[in-house]
């Protein structure tokens, strides 16, 4: 079967380049990030991104679901936010003495969580059964959400006033924690020429940005994923890892063996999309920090001096030896 139903680029890119490519008529820089993210979609999973206001957060949900003919809905998190804001709710219907179920934000294919730190742990639990699941629970009655339902959540990581951090079960709840940086200097002078030709970035359509992957190829896609072979050694490293993190001296709660889970997803899922056959060590290490640095509890005295999850991830990478 092939995965890619209308081909609508160059025939000799992969389809995750094909993907990159569309994406980046909107989105200048930021390859890594969106690399992560199809990673997470293919793996079945949910991604955190976390960036400063004005890094295109938004604009990198909105033109992923696009390049993949995905339904995209936003929900702006609020501290006034209710669950019924997302799920939905049954309205009376006084003519016909019934109830209408209406349906939330909450059924599409594509979520975008905007600054979902900004709102009380009750709403954002709201979100816990259909990330889980896949499907979510009103008045009794269990409502599928699809196979394609992604979470893409952002938060500032500098703002803190009015803000809930996000517990520790619902952190581990996402597959992925995906930093989006400030551009480099020359994506950055390429946003300004954009810009000075009277471009408008959140226009997608009139940006040319089209779907050049459909439901029936990412589907193809997550099964050669699935399907990909992973030698005995590989899920000893993977093993390895996760246990290493809990056994780190300025780390108070490691990874879980979910994390493990979601690590060797992720790893085979990038393997994917270069197109390889079996999974090797650096497809590993590439994904290691994505799945574990939000996974990662620093002791109290790491933090005051200053320790980072990343730093200890990379710590890990060093002392943990890799398979031949």
């Amino acid at each position: 079967m092939s995965t890619l139903d209308a081909e609508r680029g160059p025939p000799d890119l992969q389809p995750a380049a094909r993907v990159e490519a569309e994406i980046a008529k909107a989105v200048v820089g930021h390859a890594e990030p969106v690399r992560q993210l199809l990673c997470a979609l293919l793996a079945g999973g949910h991604v955190l991104l976390e960036g400063v206001p004005g890094v295109a957060k938004t604009l990198l949900a909105k033109a992923l679901a696009r390049t993949l003919d995905l339904r995209f809905g936003r929900v702006q998190f609020t501290p006034d936010l209710m669950p019924a804001d997302i799920l939905g709710t049954s309205v009376y219907r006084a003519g016909t003495a019934t109830f209408e179920l209406r349906r939330g934000p909450i059924f599409t294919d594509v979520l975008l969580a905007d600054e979902i730190n900004r709102t009380p742990p009750k709403t954002q639990a709201a979100l816990l059964e259909a990330m889980e699941e896949r499907q979510v629970t009103l008045d009794g009655e269990r409502l599928a959400l699809g196979g394609d339902f992604f979470v893409i959540a952002t938060q500032n990581p500098v703002e803190y006033e009015g803000t809930y951090p996000l517990p520790e079960a619902q952190t581990d709840r996402f597959m992925m924690k995906i930093r989006v940086g400030y551009p480099e200097a020359a994506d950055e002078v390429e946003i300004l020429r954009r810009s000075s030709t009277g471009a408008d970035g959140h226009d997608l359509a009139a940006l040319g940005v089209t779907a050049v992957l459909t439901r029936d190829g990412l589907a193809g896609l997550r099964d050669r994923a699935r399907r990909l072979q992973v030698a005995p050694p590989l899920l000893d490293y993977v093993a390895r890892l996760v246990r290493g993190s809990r056994q780190l001296s300025r780390v108070r709660l490691g990874a879980s063996p979910r994390a493990g889970v979601a690590l060797l997803a992720a790893a085979r899922a990038r393997a994917t999309l270069r197109g390889a056959e079996w999974l090797s060590p650096d497809d590993v290490k590439v994904s290691a920090p994505p799945v574990l640095r939000h996974r990662l509890v620093l002791r109290p005295d790491a933090e005051l001096e200053g320790a980072s999850a990343d730093e200890l991830v990379a710590e890990l990478l060093d002392t943990v030896p890799v398979p031949r």
